[in-house]
Protein backbone atom coordinates (compact mmCIF):
# COMPACT_ATOMS: atom_id res chain seq x y z
CA UNK A 1 0.00 0.00 0.00
CA UNK A 2 1.43 3.24 -1.07
CA UNK A 3 0.14 6.74 1.05
CA UNK A 4 -0.09 10.13 -0.92
CA UNK A 5 2.27 10.95 1.52
CA UNK A 6 4.06 9.14 4.60
CA UNK A 7 6.82 8.91 7.02
CA UNK A 8 9.54 6.43 5.67
CA UNK A 9 9.66 5.51 8.84
CA UNK A 10 5.96 4.15 9.56
CA UNK A 11 6.38 1.71 6.69
CA UNK A 12 6.04 -1.50 8.57
CA UNK A 13 2.84 0.10 10.46
CA UNK A 14 1.19 0.99 7.17
CA UNK A 15 2.29 -2.15 5.66
CA UNK A 16 0.92 -4.01 9.05
CA UNK A 17 -2.65 -2.55 8.92
CA UNK A 18 -3.23 -3.18 5.09
CA UNK A 19 -2.17 -6.85 5.13
CA UNK A 20 -3.76 -9.70 7.03
CA UNK A 21 -4.08 -8.23 10.28
CA UNK A 22 -6.13 -4.92 9.19
CA UNK A 23 -8.34 -7.47 7.19
CA UNK A 24 -8.99 -9.08 10.90
CA UNK A 25 -9.74 -5.72 12.58
CA UNK A 26 -12.21 -5.07 9.71
CA UNK A 27 -13.54 -8.81 10.10
CA UNK A 28 -14.27 -7.91 13.64
CA UNK A 29 -15.68 -4.43 13.73
CA UNK A 30 -18.79 -4.76 15.23
CA UNK A 31 -16.98 -7.05 18.13
CA UNK A 32 -14.45 -4.57 18.99
CA UNK A 33 -17.10 -1.98 18.79
CA UNK A 34 -18.95 -3.50 21.18
CA UNK A 35 -15.50 -4.34 23.36
CA UNK A 36 -14.37 -0.83 23.56
CA UNK A 37 -17.71 0.80 23.61
CA UNK A 38 -17.09 1.95 27.32
CA UNK A 39 -13.67 3.70 25.76
CA UNK A 40 -15.53 5.57 23.69
CA UNK A 41 -18.17 6.83 26.26
CA UNK A 42 -15.49 8.04 28.19
CA UNK A 43 -13.60 10.10 25.73
CA UNK A 44 -16.92 11.34 23.68
CA UNK A 45 -17.52 12.76 27.04
CA UNK A 46 -13.86 14.19 27.56
CA UNK A 47 -14.05 15.65 24.08
CA UNK A 48 -17.50 16.83 24.36
CA UNK A 49 -17.88 17.88 20.57
CA UNK A 50 -20.60 20.45 19.96
CA UNK A 51 -22.70 21.54 17.03
CA UNK A 52 -20.65 23.68 14.49
CA UNK A 53 -17.25 22.37 15.35
CA UNK A 54 -14.49 20.84 13.31
CA UNK A 55 -13.31 17.54 14.63
CA UNK A 56 -10.17 15.35 13.26
CA UNK A 57 -10.61 11.50 14.12
CA UNK A 58 -6.63 10.31 14.13
CA UNK A 59 -6.34 6.63 13.31
CA UNK A 60 -10.36 6.61 12.81
CA UNK A 61 -10.11 2.93 11.81
CA UNK A 62 -13.86 1.42 10.63
CA UNK A 63 -15.02 4.65 11.41
CA UNK A 64 -17.21 4.36 13.60
CA UNK A 65 -16.05 7.04 16.38
CA UNK A 66 -16.24 9.40 13.49
CA UNK A 67 -19.50 8.55 12.54
CA UNK A 68 -20.46 9.63 16.22
CA UNK A 69 -18.11 12.53 16.17
CA UNK A 70 -20.19 13.78 13.06
CA UNK A 71 -23.57 13.08 14.83
CA UNK A 72 -22.82 15.51 17.53
CA UNK A 73 -20.79 18.22 15.10
CA UNK A 74 -23.94 18.36 12.86
CA UNK A 75 -25.17 20.59 12.23
CA UNK A 76 -22.79 23.46 11.39
CA UNK A 77 -19.60 20.91 12.05
CA UNK A 78 -17.89 18.81 10.11
CA UNK A 79 -15.43 15.15 10.59
CA UNK A 80 -12.33 14.22 8.93
CA UNK A 81 -11.46 10.58 9.25
CA UNK A 82 -7.77 9.58 8.76
CA UNK A 83 -6.34 6.52 8.48
CA UNK A 84 -3.30 4.65 6.91
CA UNK A 85 -5.22 1.68 6.16
CA UNK A 86 -7.58 1.58 2.99
CA UNK A 87 -9.43 -1.17 4.41
CA UNK A 88 -10.55 -0.33 7.19
CA UNK A 89 -11.27 3.02 5.24
CA UNK A 90 -13.41 1.06 3.02
CA UNK A 91 -15.18 -0.31 5.62
CA UNK A 92 -15.74 3.22 7.16
CA UNK A 93 -17.33 4.49 4.14
CA UNK A 94 -19.74 1.92 3.94
CA UNK A 95 -21.07 2.39 7.23
CA UNK A 96 -21.24 6.56 7.03
CA UNK A 97 -24.67 7.58 6.66
CA UNK A 98 -24.73 9.82 3.41
CA UNK A 99 -26.34 12.66 5.56
CA UNK A 100 -23.69 13.41 7.96
CA UNK A 101 -20.85 15.65 7.62
CA UNK A 102 -18.03 13.23 7.34
CA UNK A 103 -15.21 12.32 4.89
CA UNK A 104 -12.50 9.65 5.31
CA UNK A 105 -8.63 10.21 3.84
CA UNK A 106 -5.81 7.81 3.74
CA UNK A 107 -2.78 9.57 4.87
CA UNK A 108 -0.06 9.52 7.39
CA UNK A 109 -1.14 11.67 10.55
CA UNK A 110 2.96 12.51 10.87
CA UNK A 111 2.94 14.44 7.17
CA UNK A 112 -0.74 14.36 6.12
CA UNK A 113 -1.25 17.98 4.88
CA UNK A 114 -4.08 18.94 7.29
CA UNK A 115 -5.92 22.44 6.64
CA UNK A 116 -3.63 24.80 8.90
CA UNK A 117 -5.48 26.02 12.05
CA UNK A 118 -8.52 25.14 11.52
CA UNK A 119 -9.89 22.60 14.04
CA UNK A 120 -11.38 22.54 16.86
CA UNK A 121 -10.85 19.09 18.11
CA UNK A 122 -8.26 16.31 17.47
CA UNK A 123 -9.40 12.77 18.78
CA UNK A 124 -8.26 9.29 18.86
CA UNK A 125 -9.45 5.84 20.37
CA UNK A 126 -5.96 3.86 20.65
CA UNK A 127 -4.78 5.53 17.23
CA UNK A 128 -1.72 7.37 17.88
CA UNK A 129 0.82 4.61 19.29
CA UNK A 130 1.98 3.72 16.27
CA UNK A 131 4.46 6.63 14.97
CA UNK A 132 8.26 6.00 14.57
CA UNK A 133 8.62 10.10 15.50
CA UNK A 134 5.22 10.81 17.95
CA UNK A 135 6.72 14.20 18.73
CA UNK A 136 6.95 14.92 15.03
CA UNK A 137 3.42 13.58 14.24
CA UNK A 138 1.78 15.70 17.25
CA UNK A 139 3.44 18.72 16.20
CA UNK A 140 1.93 18.03 12.56
CA UNK A 141 -1.25 17.25 14.25
CA UNK A 142 -1.39 20.85 16.22
CA UNK A 143 -1.10 22.68 12.94
CA UNK A 144 -4.37 21.72 12.04
CA UNK A 145 -5.99 23.01 15.51
CA UNK A 146 -6.63 26.42 15.97
CA UNK A 147 -5.51 28.76 19.24
CA UNK A 148 -7.59 27.32 22.24
CA UNK A 149 -8.12 23.64 19.92
CA UNK A 150 -7.76 20.85 22.12
CA UNK A 151 -6.77 16.75 21.34
CA UNK A 152 -8.40 14.21 23.34
CA UNK A 153 -7.44 10.31 23.20
CA UNK A 154 -7.00 7.15 24.99
CA UNK A 155 -3.92 4.99 24.97
CA UNK A 156 -3.45 1.64 26.91
CA UNK A 157 -0.87 1.58 30.56
CA UNK A 158 1.10 -0.94 31.62
CA UNK A 159 0.57 -4.53 29.96
CA UNK A 160 0.42 -6.07 33.30
CA UNK A 161 -2.72 -3.47 34.25
CA UNK A 162 -4.55 -4.94 31.38
CA UNK A 163 -4.81 -8.61 32.08
CA UNK A 164 -7.36 -8.75 29.08
CA UNK A 165 -5.11 -8.75 26.64
CA UNK A 166 -2.12 -10.30 28.81
CA UNK A 167 -4.01 -13.00 30.60
CA UNK A 168 -4.83 -15.08 26.69
CA UNK A 169 -1.15 -14.15 25.21
CA UNK A 170 0.48 -15.78 28.15
CA UNK A 171 -1.62 -18.95 28.33
CA UNK A 172 -1.01 -18.81 24.74
CA UNK A 173 3.06 -18.76 25.06
CA UNK A 174 2.55 -22.32 26.73
CA UNK A 175 2.16 -23.87 23.52
CA UNK A 176 4.09 -20.94 20.35
CA UNK A 177 7.20 -19.37 20.70
CA UNK A 178 6.97 -15.82 22.38
CA UNK A 179 6.85 -12.27 20.12
CA UNK A 180 9.90 -10.46 19.35
CA UNK A 181 10.65 -7.68 22.55
CA UNK A 182 9.41 -4.83 22.02
CA UNK A 183 10.84 -1.68 23.82
CA UNK A 184 8.77 0.58 25.35
CA UNK A 185 9.17 3.27 22.79
CA UNK A 186 8.86 1.13 19.93
CA UNK A 187 5.83 2.02 17.71
CA UNK A 188 2.91 -0.65 19.33
CA UNK A 189 -0.23 -0.89 21.74
CA UNK A 190 1.70 -0.13 25.16
CA UNK A 191 4.60 2.82 23.53
CA UNK A 192 2.14 5.41 25.58
CA UNK A 193 2.16 3.63 28.78
CA UNK A 194 4.78 5.58 30.67
CA UNK A 195 3.06 9.45 31.79
CA UNK A 196 6.44 11.12 31.47
CA UNK A 197 6.75 9.94 27.79
CA UNK A 198 3.49 11.03 26.83
CA UNK A 199 4.00 14.82 28.84
CA UNK A 200 7.42 15.06 27.11
CA UNK A 201 6.22 14.23 23.50
CA UNK A 202 3.25 17.22 23.94
CA UNK A 203 5.49 18.75 25.45
CA UNK A 204 7.78 19.34 22.20
CA UNK A 205 4.88 19.34 19.86
CA UNK A 206 3.69 22.26 21.80
CA UNK A 207 0.65 21.74 23.42
CA UNK A 208 0.05 23.04 26.52
CA UNK A 209 -2.59 21.99 29.29
CA UNK A 210 -1.16 18.55 29.48
CA UNK A 211 -3.23 16.12 31.71
CA UNK A 212 -3.46 12.08 32.11
CA UNK A 213 -6.03 10.98 33.79
CA UNK A 214 -6.05 7.21 34.64
CA UNK A 215 -9.02 5.10 34.23
CA UNK A 216 -9.69 1.72 35.19
CA UNK A 217 -11.80 -1.05 33.03
CA UNK A 218 -13.60 -3.81 33.05
CA UNK A 219 -14.12 -5.23 29.38
CA UNK A 220 -16.52 -8.08 28.79
CA UNK A 221 -14.22 -9.78 26.03
CA UNK A 222 -17.27 -12.23 25.60
CA UNK A 223 -19.16 -9.10 24.67
CA UNK A 224 -22.30 -11.21 26.47
CA UNK A 225 -21.80 -14.10 24.19
CA UNK A 226 -20.60 -16.98 26.18
CA UNK A 227 -16.88 -18.65 26.50
CA UNK A 228 -16.48 -19.46 22.78
CA UNK A 229 -16.97 -15.58 21.80
CA UNK A 230 -14.49 -14.30 24.89
CA UNK A 231 -12.02 -17.07 22.77
CA UNK A 232 -12.70 -15.81 19.67
CA UNK A 233 -11.99 -12.28 20.67
CA UNK A 234 -9.06 -12.97 22.67
CA UNK A 235 -7.28 -14.96 19.64
CA UNK A 236 -8.65 -13.15 16.58
CA UNK A 237 -7.09 -9.66 17.32
CA UNK A 238 -4.51 -8.38 19.08
CA UNK A 239 -0.94 -9.96 20.80
CA UNK A 240 -2.54 -12.96 20.62
CA UNK A 241 -3.68 -13.45 17.46
CA UNK A 242 -0.30 -12.31 15.71
CA UNK A 243 1.76 -15.01 18.59
CA UNK A 244 -0.71 -17.52 16.52
CA UNK A 245 -0.09 -16.52 13.26
CA UNK A 246 2.00 -18.75 10.96
CA UNK A 247 2.02 -21.43 13.59
CA UNK A 248 1.67 -25.04 12.78
CA UNK A 249 -2.00 -26.18 13.31
CA UNK A 250 -1.83 -28.64 15.94
CA UNK A 251 0.24 -25.96 18.23
CA UNK A 252 -2.59 -23.40 17.40
CA UNK A 253 -5.23 -25.96 18.63
CA UNK A 254 -3.07 -26.29 21.83
CA UNK A 255 -2.87 -22.90 22.32
CA UNK A 256 -6.43 -22.00 21.83
CA UNK A 257 -7.14 -24.36 24.06
CA UNK A 258 -4.79 -23.39 26.83
CA UNK A 259 -6.39 -19.95 26.51
CA UNK A 260 -10.31 -21.54 26.57
CA UNK A 261 -9.28 -22.93 30.22
CA UNK A 262 -7.94 -19.45 31.13
CA UNK A 263 -10.60 -17.68 29.98
CA UNK A 264 -12.93 -20.07 31.93
CA UNK A 265 -12.28 -19.41 35.14
CA UNK A 266 -13.14 -16.06 34.98
CA UNK A 267 -16.59 -16.63 33.12
CA UNK A 268 -19.45 -15.09 34.82
CA UNK A 269 -22.88 -15.82 33.09
CA UNK A 270 -22.84 -15.17 29.79
CA UNK A 271 -19.73 -12.56 30.33
CA UNK A 272 -16.00 -12.97 31.02
CA UNK A 273 -15.06 -9.64 32.49
CA UNK A 274 -11.54 -8.69 32.55
CA UNK A 275 -9.20 -6.00 34.13
CA UNK A 276 -8.03 -2.84 31.50
CA UNK A 277 -6.10 0.31 32.63
CA UNK A 278 -5.64 3.15 29.51
CA UNK A 279 -4.89 6.88 30.22
CA UNK A 280 -7.32 9.68 29.20
CA UNK A 281 -5.00 12.33 27.80
CA UNK A 282 -6.16 15.77 27.44
CA UNK A 283 -4.34 19.27 25.85
CA UNK A 284 -4.75 22.57 24.20
CA UNK A 285 -3.23 24.31 21.54
CA UNK A 286 -1.90 27.95 23.14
Amino acid sequence: MTLPSADDRNADQIAYWNGPAGARWVRRQEEQDALLAPVAELLLQRAAPRAGEFAIDVGCGWGGIAIELARRVAPGGRVLGVDVSELMLARARELAPAELPIEFRLGDATVYPFEPASADLIFSRFGVMFFADPARSFTNMRKALRAGGRVVFACWREPRENPWLLLPLEAAYRHVPRLPEVGPEDPGAFSFAAESRVRGILGRAGFAGVRLEPVGLTLDVAIGGGLEAAVATSVGIGPTSRALEGQPEELKAAAIQTVRAALEGHLAGNRVPLAGAIWIVTAVNP
